[in-house]
């Protein structure tokens, strides 16, 4: 029961950082490689601690992951939360995928009898 508690937490964590405009721009320039967390604001003209927040979300969310280089600090993507919510996500793709289905063989089936 814990885990699924911990698990339901990491996808709420996961999806409210995916829910910022900001934070998801910030991930898609992280897929090209590492940046620095003032290379991450750059885009959006915000100071480093606007871009550091951001950063914080994402980490907390276990999107991201940052080391201190000496005054830089440098983000990297980390896959497996997304993963996570990929699962997830997967799940009701294949629900509505059969419902569709369904619909579709219902509707044909009901062509077929106005044809005759």
């Amino acid at each position: 029961m814990v885990e699924l508690e911990l698990a339901d937490d990491r996808l709420d964590a996961v999806f409210h950082a995916l829910a910022d405009s900001t934070r998801r721009t910030m991930l898609q320039l992280l897929s090209h490689g590492e940046c620095s967390v003032g290379e991450l604001g750059a885009p959006f003209r915000m100071s480093f601690a606007g871009a550091s927040k951001h950063v914080k979300t994402l980490e907390r969310a276990g999107l991201v992951s940052r080391t201190v280089q000496g005054r830089a600090h440098v983000c990297r993507l980390e896959p497996s939360a997304l993963a996570m919510a990929d699962a997830w996500l997967s799940y009701y793709e294949g629900f509505w995928s059969s419902r569709l289905d369904a619909l579709e063989q219902e509707l044909r089936r009901d062509a077929a009898s106005r044809r005759k």
